[in-house]
């Protein structure tokens, strides 16, 4: 990843809750092919994040058309481009969702549970550093707006939003497979059931703050330090462990 300053000021949208279409929840069986077609239709613009879910969501059925961390899925975007990104980006967070999974299995192996720790860890800071690549995409392509002169700081850059977005469609698929269950009590059901409620509550909630905050951050009403995240323990320089060996 190219070195960028840690922070960097730039337009950014305030958080709005106006409810969005809620039917971006529906999974049905998808296609590699579908994703090519939305990558010739998808204009990524004043929505951006309804698109994002878009992708997130497609990514996620593809992820489990296989269900298989190892799995081998060619990007449909076309390279370069913030759709690739998305689609990277949540194919990664599908990936780790299920290492998660695995590793608390109270049975498996120490050996093959050390090595998923190790995995996990490369996970993590390739998720970061694909974060890191979307708010990128966000300051250079508001380089040239100046803050009005009572612009405000906003808690979290677009990127990081995203970031919550892209788990929030891994967080309903699965919910919605549990209510789906046919081996499961009414009692789990129900509950389930509440919490899907709440998920497609939060998506609607997150996808319009998202998306005014981008339209903040074309206008100047807000704008936001980006700070790059320094993650010492990944770091032979900064960890003790590492550096006193």
């Amino acid at each position: 990843m190219p070195h960028f300053d840690f922070a960097i000021k730039f337009t950014i949208f305030v958080l709005s809750l106006d409810a969005v279409d809620s039917n971006l929840y529906f999974f049905k069986p998808s296609s590699t092919a579908s994703l090519k077609q939305l990558n010739q239709t998808t204009d990524i613009t004043m929505n951006f994040a309804k698109d994002a879910f878009r992708i997130f969501e497609e990514t996620t059925r593809l992820y489990h058309t296989t269900d298989d961390v190892d799995a081998k899925v060619d990007n449909p975007y076309n390279e370069g481009t913030i759709e690739a990104t998305l689609f990277a980006k949540n194919w990664i967070d599908a990936v780790q969702w299920h290492l998660e999974d695995i590793i608390r299995d109270p049975y498996i192996d120490p050996v093959e549970a050390l090595a998923l720790k190790r995995r996990i860890d490369k996970s993590n800071q390739d998720r970061t550093d694909m974060v890191e690549e979307i708010d990128t995409h966000f300051r250079e392509k508001y380089s040239t707006v100046t803050p009005a002169t009572d612009a405000t700081i906003n808690t979290e850059s677009p990127a990081w939003a995203i970031d919550r977005l892209s788990i929030l469609a891994l967080k309903i698929y699965h919910m919605a497979r549990e209510v789906e269950r046919t081996d499961a009590s009414p009692d789990h059901i129900a509950k389930c059931q509440a919490k899907l409620d709440v998920l497609l509550q939060q998506q609607e909630d997150l996808t319009t703050a998202i998306d005014q905050l981008i339209e903040d951050i074309a206008s100047g009403r807000k704008y936001m330090k980006v700070y790059r995240q320094m993650k010492m323990y990944n770091d032979p320089s900064t960890n003790p462990v590492l550096y006193k060996k």
